[in-house]
């Protein structure tokens, strides 16, 4: 009890430790930041190692650990045939005192002397093995595979190394024997190396931490919050050195004036002070000074003090763990203090007891609190109610003393109640940890490079492009021709719509539109002059599945009705108005109010209208009806609506453009040029149906396995192949597709593949443009992926945004070729060389993908350089663009009757 009062300073409080693990929380935000990086005590050092194993590593792998007056040589084993195994070898060389404080180029050509040995008794020198460097010393680290000494320290003072790349060094020295070569890949921490070794079999462990002579941690950190290396993406382990906490003075009000005469006493006064309250080196001097001071009070040894006892050092951090031995501590007690020259009673063994007792459990406290912030971090990055996760712990403290690691482990579960963590011990993390983080690398380097063989094939060359482009132009003249337009894949269909708006249109019309289950009626008013523009009013009408798979009479009778209710609804009634009517199906026209449908798509079977004139069948269910007579102008595709909206803005626009659930384009051809109808003056729109590019087997080079693929599995394989390279409908598929592939071979899911991504279309396009937007963390594209029931690594979501990427960017780069082409085709017509042209846009993948369009346009001006090309986004291409063709043809009429 009397010790207790004495040393009431050394005993932490539960909300003393929150504190502690609150300021080291501060301080982690300090040394990741770079403008407060340079002041800050924690230093954060980034490492460049961006993964731990997952199990799946190979190889043979060299590793040199150098850290003391003694280094070493291993051969690791990895292998991977379902039952991961490791198997090490290894020799251990001395340094000679004299290449110590001798010079670099010495010490390097002796190390490179050392491993030539081993690998000579290996029978391994004809071999090129990779090599990880565990090099124990205050480094900068630039790179993976570089590592700037910043200081000697243990003893070591060699000359001209200080300042200078280790890694270029050795290799140096390796390559001037000209015997042996080995790929240098990795210079690595002894503290990563701890969480690598654990990791290999443990996929959850993501903090490495050694508590022995001295003390340090590392973890994983998202790369977004590192501001001292460039990139946004994945993650990065952080060397933390964090026996540095404190230097700046925030531990000040609970340093006691133990610590205080320690650091005074040690080589780097005012510096490391966390280690010097925590560590091993310093744990059993910490109970020889308490111990002397108690004495001098005569509150110990019946105030006897002895020359030994009064010994810096004389006191070692294994007594402590001796002396609080469950069954033979007092014993132990007695015999220390003994050897020391005391003669402790019964009572001064007790007390001796407590006081290391109470030393080494603040040790673990304050270890735990720091260690609890670092997994609150982790906890927060990951967004996660509960976090599950492993430390990698090593070092001669947790591994040796009896109490130590279960004081440790209760700290943290009492400071982070909401984390599952686990503790592990490390084997050999300086050895077997530096050949798992070059296992670890060698393992992604082989991964990213099958990934991007796979990849490159959905990668398109400039010169690829402009073929696309001259292909494109082909199969347009073909289907322009009268001779070729029969066996034509891009059908080029006129359309009938000679004229796009002026901006004197006026009058009430109405229009329809109907292109799914569900459709419009609208009535759009145009106004001119001082109050131009355009008013709408709409109702949304469902048609039953029985309707829409029963007779054509049904289906008309029901369109008619939904009108009858929609005139009532507006109080227009008896109204006789000109009418425009979308119809999104495939037609064939032989004038502006004649559409005769060639086959229903998208789930309609409605009988008896296939082959048939849709403005008639609608004529004929007006008459029916009987109630109300309508004029209907125009049969619409949405495209050539989407051209009209936006000529109404801009009168450059003379090219309409849909990019959503499938792709189509328009555009205003010379009628001389449009060989299917009579007349060679003026202009006509031509609806090309571009999706069936590449039908006749013309873009077969570019199309990968997963095209293939993807479309062999669609409803109408070998149809609309362009279409389903560039639209909404089909990306998610590729991606999905090229998933499956990636996992198949092990390089994406470590190689599992889960039911859900064997599910045709989980991968919904909406899920590219949120996969790819940029201001989504990783954070969430593994939250989409979770939500797919796909289990994902940080690893995995860059990949899987990767891909996203490369899918999206083709399908851009293919459209905008599309577009080259058609653009380059006005031109020439009018025999210009510069023309000046607005593209009337449309669709979800072009106005909602973060990045589509601005690859799109980049392309359009790379392959069509004489053409100034302006998009506009058009705003209901088929619901007001049917009433402005309407508005157009009528005012077109109203003159010719003139």
């Amino acid at each position: 009890f009397q010790i207790d009062k004495y040393l009431y300073h050394m005993r932490l409080s539960e909300e003393t430790l929150q504190e502690v693990a609150q300021r080291f929380g501060k301080e982690m935000e300090k040394g990741l930041g770079a403008e407060t990086n340079p002041t800050s005590s924690v230093k954060m050092l980034p490492t460049f190692v961006r993964s731990t194993p997952d199990g799946t590593e190979d190889g043979d792998f060299l590793a040199l650990d150098l850290g003391g007056t003694n280094f070493r040589v291993l051969r690791v084993k990895v292998s991977d045939n379902g039952l991961q195994k490791v198997e090490m070898e290894n020799q251990i060389y001395a340094i000679p005192e004299e290449l110590m404080r001798g010079s670099g180029v010495q010490l390097f050509d002796h190390i490179a002397e050392c491993l030539a040995n081993f690998m000579d008794k290996l029978k391994i020198k004809d071999k090129k093995l990779p090599l990880g460097f565990t090099f124990s010393f205050p480094c900068h680290q630039t790179k993976l595979d570089e590592s700037i000494l910043v200081t000697w320290t243990k003893g070591f003072k060699c000359s001209s190394v200080e300042g200078k790349d280790v890694v270029s060094m050795l290799r140096k020295s390796i390559k001037k024997r000209g015997d042996f070569d080995i790929d240098i890949v990795a210079v690595v921490n002894d503290t990563v190396g701890t969480m690598m070794t654990c990791g290999y079999d443990d996929h959850n462990c993501e903090v490495g931490l050694i508590v022995g002579t001295g003390t340090n941690a590392c973890y994983m950190e998202e790369m977004r919050h590192i501001d001292l290396v460039e990139g946004d993406e994945g993650r990065m382990c952080i060397n933390m050195e964090w026996g540095a906490f404190g230097d700046d003075g925030v531990l000040n009000d609970i340093r006691t004036e133990f610590d205080r005469e320690i650091d005074m006493g040690s080589l780097n006064p005012g510096k490391q002070l966390f280690e010097k309250m925590i560590s091993g080196m310093y744990m059993g001097e910490l109970v020889r000074l308490i111990l002397v001071k108690m004495a001098k009070e005569g509150l110990l040894f019946g105030g006897m003090l002895t020359p030994d006892l009064l010994t810096t050092g004389h006191f070692e951090t294994r007594y402590v763990s001796a002396i609080e031995k469950e069954k033979e501590g007092l014993q132990k007690a007695h015999e220390i203090l003994t050897k020391l020259g005391l003669e402790p009673s019964h009572e001064d063994c007790v007390a001796t007891h407590r006081i290391c007792q109470i030393v080494s459990t603040r040790s673990a406290n304050l270890c735990g609190a720091t260690l609890a912030a670092v997994l609150r971090r982790i906890k927060e990055n990951k967004g996660v109610d509960r976090l599950r996760s492993t430390v990698a712990v090593d070092g001669s403290v947790y591994k040796k003393h009896p109490h130590f690691a279960r004081r440790l482990h209760k700290t943290v579960r009492k400071l982070l109640p909401d984390c599952e963590i686990r503790f592990v011990r490390s084997e050999d993390g300086s050895g077997k940890g530096a050949a798992m983080v070059t296992a670890v690398a060698y393992r992604l380097a082989a991964q990213h490079k099958a990934r991007q063989k796979i990849l490159e094939a959905l990668k398109l060359s400039h010169e690829q492009l402009l073929e696309v482009k001259q292909r494109m132009r082909i199969e347009m003249e073909n289907g322009l021709g009268r001779e070729t337009h029969t066996e034509a894949t891009v059908k080029m269909l006129p359309t009938y719509v000679c004229s796009t708006p002026d901006g004197t249109e006026k009058g009430d019309f109405l229009a329809l539109d109907l292109g799914g289950t569900n459709f419009r009626v609208l009535l759009v008013r145009v106004r001119n002059g001082m109050r131009r523009g355009v008013e709408m009013h709409n109702k949304i009408y469902s048609i039953p599945v029985e309707i829409m798979q029963g007779t054509g009479e049904e289906l008309f009778d029901h369109i008619v009705h939904c009108i009858s209710d929609f005139l009532e609804y507006m109080g227009m009634k008896g109204v006789s108005l000109p009418l425009g009517f979308t119809f999104s199906f495939p037609c064939q026209q032989n004038n502006l109010d004649e559409g005769i449908l060639l086959k229903w798509t998208k789930g309609f079977k409605a009988t008896g209208c296939e082959g048939e004139d849709v403005v008639n069948l609608l004529k004929e269910a007006i008459h029916r009806r009987d109630e109300f007579d309508l004029d209907v102008v125009a049969v619409v595709n949405d495209t050539v609506g989407t051209m009209m909206t936006c000529g109404y803005e801009d009168p450059y626009c003379e090219v309409g453009l849909i990019v959503g659930t499938g792709s189509n384009a328009c555009y205003m051809e010379e009628m001389r040029n449009v060989e299917l109808v009579e007349g060679e003056e003026g202009r006509m729109c031509v609806n090309m149906e571009w999706g069936a590019f590449g039908d006749n087997g013309c873009l077969d080079d570019i199309r990968t396995e997963f095209d293939l693929v993807v479309d062999e599995l669609s409803l109408n394989p070998g149809k609309q192949r362009f279409e389903k390279m560039i639209s909404g409908m089909y990306l998610g598929e590729i991606v999905r597709n090229i998933l499956m592939d990636f996992t198949k071979r092990g390089l994406l899911f470590r190689g599992r593949i889960s039911e859900r991504l064997k599910t045709r279309g989980i991968f919904e396009t909406k899920f590219l443009s949120q996969i790819e937007s940029d201001c989504l963390a990783l954070l969430q594209v593994r939250s989409i992926l979770q939500h797919l029931g796909l289990e994902s690594t940080c690893d995995d979501s860059i990949i899987v945004k990767e891909v996203c990427t490369v899918v999206a960017r083709r399908a851009a780069q293919l459209c905008g070729a599309g577009m080259a082409a058609v653009v380059d085709k006005i031109r020439e017509n009018r025999g210009l060389d510069f023309l000046k042209v607005t593209v009337g846009v449309d669709g979800t993948l072009y106005k909602l993908h973060p990045h589509f369009s601005t690859v799109m346009h980049e392309t359009v001006k790379l392959l069509s350089p004489k053409c100034e090309v302006t998009f506009l986004q058009s705003e209901d291409g088929s619901g007001k663009g049917a009433a402005l063709i309407t508005a157009v043809a009528c005012r077109i009429r109203e003159a010719g009757q003139r």
